[in-house]
């Protein structure tokens, strides 16, 4: 079965994504559990919680199709020891709000070098953070977002993700959530069915389907390869529609969230029928 949302906003309390998505139609969804342009956050209430997790029961969303996000302050390679510690610190938070929420997975990106370390050497930091959260808190899967390849960032190659996985100590806490606008900037095809299904085998052969937690289906307004990351709707821009089919009607996308972050939340329940026509 399919689980497709959007990344719906949580003003006004975490409890009011639950009924946003609602809304849209979805049966998952992503969210903020925090302000994604700080560092620091109140703790989560007790009544937060407890609304959050009632609210989740009663429209019947699993914490398995729930993916929340971290912070885009927090650069998990950072290559200076300070800034480093601050973004495991703020990680760390990220993870415990996730479990105080009852839920399973956290989505973030990967990190970036800033042309100050190698490549390796960042990968190698990202592992290690990784490594460090899971350790001082249960349950959640850490669920590595491939990029764009904008900048120094990393994570925008399948090597890359399959490099910081063999680095984590318990694979049973790492995942990975490809966004589709990110593969099509970074050079992987998936413009047509053909290009989708060797696109997604070379994923299967570098990192393997049993990582992936998790996708976020976007257009993209830039061209193959272009390495620069801007969504556009689904049915607009340089991609087309042939992923959407691809991914709707392949069983290997079943029981994860599949998470819009299109550009025009307005047709976000449209986009979500669209996506349901295609399904076998």
């Amino acid at each position: 079965m399919k689980y497709i949302g959007a990344h719906v906003s949580a003003s006004g309390g975490v409890e009011n994504a639950v009924l946003r998505a609602v809304e849209i139609g979805a049966n998952a969804f992503a969210l903020f559990t925090k302000n994604q342009r700080q560092w620091k956050a109140p703790a989560l209430k007790a009544d937060t919680i407890e609304k959050f997790k009632r609210f989740c029961k009663a429209y019947q969303f699993s914490p398995d199709h729930i993916l929340p996000h971290d912070s885009y302050l927090i650069n998990l390679g950072n290559p200076e020891a300070e800034n480093l510690a601050k973004s495991r610190e703020a990680f760390i938070d990220e993870m415990e709000r996730a479990n105080q929420l009852g839920l399973k997975l956290l989505n973030f990106h990967p990190g970036a070098h800033l042309n100050k370390i190698s490549e390796s050497e960042c990968l190698a930091r990202i592992a290690e953070s990784i490594n460090i959260a899971v350790e001082k808190v249960p349950n959640v899967v850490a669920v590595i977002e491939n990029t764009a390849g904008q900048g120094s960032n990393l994570g925008y190659r399948f090597e890359h993700l399959a490099e910081i996985i063999d680095q984590v100590e318990d694979k049973s806490r790492v995942g990975v959530c490809l966004d589709t606008c990110h593969l099509f900037s970074a050079g992987y095809d998936i413009s047509s069915l053909q290009a989708c299904e060797r696109t997604f085998t070379e994923f299967e052969r570098i990192v393997g389907f049993q990582y992936l937690r998790g996708m976020h289906l976007n257009g993209s307004k830039t061209p193959l390869g272009s390495r620069v990351d801007r969504h556009h709707t689904l049915r607009e821009g340089t991609i087309g529609t042939d992923f959407c089919k691809f991914i709707m009607q392949d069983d290997r996308f079943d029981d994860i969230p599949l998470i819009l972050e299109t550009i025009q939340p307005e047709i976000w329940a449209d986009e979500i029928k669209f996506l349901r026509t295609l399904a076998k």
